[in-house]
């Protein structure tokens, strides 16, 4: 399968971004929210096969030693052919100077594996003032 990774945000359709979160059950809102959050980000991949937007992600970083990657979906019917990798590989080398971290879906905790990264034995915390499933 031939595609085309592209690392800026020009031209991305965000209702497509939106979309595909919601489809994959990860955290989703409004397409212009997910335009601000993609384009305030250190790094961006978005995978396109024959000019469809069927994968994408992000990392947040600060550019010295902390990076963190977000958002990395891929259409169901695109999963298990190696878009996941093709976003990974993209977004790993441009933070590779940094400690990378990411929130996994439960289940796709091997494939993040694969890639090299290993569970935490730290546990993560979110302030009870915000609840990203509400969305």
């Amino acid at each position: 399968m031939e595609v085309d990774v592209k690392q800026d945000c020009i031209g991305v359709d965000w209702k497509t971004v939106s979309k595909t979160l919601k489809s994959v059950e990860m955290a989703h809102y409004e397409p212009d929210v997910h335009r601000k959050a993609f384009e305030a980000s250190h790094t961006t991949a978005f995978v396109y096969h024959a000019d469809r937007l069927i994968g994408f992600g992000r990392a947040i970083s600060d550019g010295a030693y902390q990076a963190t990657i977000y958002d990395c979906a891929v259409l169901p019917e695109f999963q298990g052919k190696g878009v996941g990798t093709i976003i990974m590989k993209n977004i790993l080398p441009r933070i590779s100077h940094c400690n990378v971290i990411l929130y996994a879906t439960p289940g796709k905790e091997g494939f993040y594996q694969t890639l090299g990264f290993l569970r935490m034995k730290t546990q993560a915390w979110r302030h009870k003032t915000y609840n990203a499933c509400d969305t």
